[in-house]
């Protein structure tokens, strides 16, 4: 009973880290590749995420834990990846370019 009891922490422990990951992930990536991805705001997956992992953290019921996991699930295999390709793979602000570029084009080193 012992070990069931640690495999249901292990559970437990994994699905409140992956609820943490995914709402980090949310955090990261810009209110308008939400719209442009075409799916729910930001606003409203921080809400949702936040909650998942409140009743991580707070209210150990198997159910809630369960249907946390599916809202976690559908951002990482659904949102995710479209908020993924709107911003060119990029969680933040920005585009693209390379870690030299200054916010008036590349730095040229004076050249």
């Amino acid at each position: 009973m012992q070990a069931f009891g640690g495999f249901m922490w292990l559970l437990f422990t994994a699905m409140l880290v992956l609820a943490v990951v995914a709402l980090v992930l949310a955090v990261t990536f810009r209110e308008d590749a939400y719209r442009a991805a075409d799916k729910q705001t930001k606003n409203f997956w921080l809400i949702i995420l936040g909650i998942v992992v409140l009743v991580n953290l707070v209210v150990p019921m198997l159910f809630l834990q369960i249907a946390g996991l599916v809202a976690t699930i559908v951002f990482m295999v659904d949102v995710r990846p479209a908020l993924k390709q709107v911003t060119g793979g990029r969680g933040g602000g920005r585009r693209g370019g390379s870690s030299s570029d200054g916010p008036y084009g590349p730095y040229n080193g004076g050249r």
